[in-house]
């Protein structure tokens, strides 16, 4: 079972009946702020409503916790276009506030 801490900035995204842990580290961010560019740039986008979907997997993807054997970016990506951009906006949230507003 996976335990997810908001406290620690920590989100949840069900990905294939899985649930995954996003935990925005330092080294996490720091990958996704290379890829992407400046983090607050991002969220400045997300707020605007013109973060993309490759963005949004992106951040996702830096923030897996743990992943689980066999997922791909792809696959990551795939999932969740499956369940609807709506379903993710909390994960995606969460990580934002936590962006922003740190430990």
């Amino acid at each position: 079972m996976t335990i997810i801490n908001p406290a620690r900035g920590e989100a949840a995204l069900r990905v294939n009946g899985c649930v995954l842990k996003l935990r925005p580290s330092f080294e996490a961010l720091v990958g996704a702020e290379g890829e992407l560019g400046p983090l607050f740039a991002l969220v400045e986008r997300a707020a605007g409503g013109g973060l993309s979907l490759s963005e949004m997997v992106g951040l996702f993807w830096w923030c897996l916790d743990e992943r689980p054997e066999g997922l791909t970016r792809a696959a990551l990506g795939e999932a969740v276009v499956a369940q609807g951009l709506a379903a993710c906006a909390p994960a995606l949230g969460g990580l934002l506030r936590q962006i922003l507003a740190g430990r």
